[in-house]
């Protein structure tokens, strides 16, 4: 995946937009830069991408201004990778992604991979847009997750496999 020059055959948004962030592999780094981690190795080890895979999609969307490289050890050269106001401006895909998964990729007796509080009205904030209690548009900014433990477990496990290799 590189910056796509294909984009300029089409006026349509949704096209161009997709020609960025449209694979799964893309999504996940994109979710996990959400959930805070911004080291190469855990972005890997919570996605499930091999090196390659990992290492192509951080250049491809540091290259469409998505995320920007941050130096944080000189010997040798490591980076960590944080969302740009391009990037953050993905939430709201993010967030309707993770609505349409919990309605209809799961089954009621999973429950919710992660209860978001709605900082505003300290009250759980459902699944979006809008806040389940007081109705204001959902920001990023505004919302504190809380994985549930089926699912911090679910990370944790491909944590530790991960360090295990």
């Amino acid at each position: 995946m590189a910056v796509n020059d294909s984009r300029a055959e089409t006026l349509c948004p949704i096209a161009r937009a997709e020609s960025i962030v449209g694979d799964r592999w893309t999504v996940l780094v994109l979710r996990e830069l959400f959930m805070g981690n911004h080291r190469y190795d855990e972005i890997q080890a919570q996605t499930g991408g091999t090196p390659q895979m990992v290492a192509t999609r951080l250049k491809s969307l540091e290259a469409d201004g998505l995320l920007e490289r941050r130096l944080y050890n000189e010997r040798p050269k490591r980076y960590e990778y944080h969302l740009t106001p391009k990037g953050e401006a993905f939430y709201p895909v993010v967030i309707a992604l993770r609505a349409w998964g919990e309605t209809w990729c799961k089954t009621a007796e999973e429950g919710l991979a992660v209860n978001m509080t709605h900082t505003t009205c300290n009250h759980n904030a459902g699944l979006g847009p809008l806040c389940a209690h007081c109705g204001e548009v959902l920001r990023r900014e505004d919302l504190i997750s809380q994985p549930q433990p089926a699912y911090a477990a679910e990370r944790q496990a491909r944590r530790e496999a991960f360090k295990a290799k």
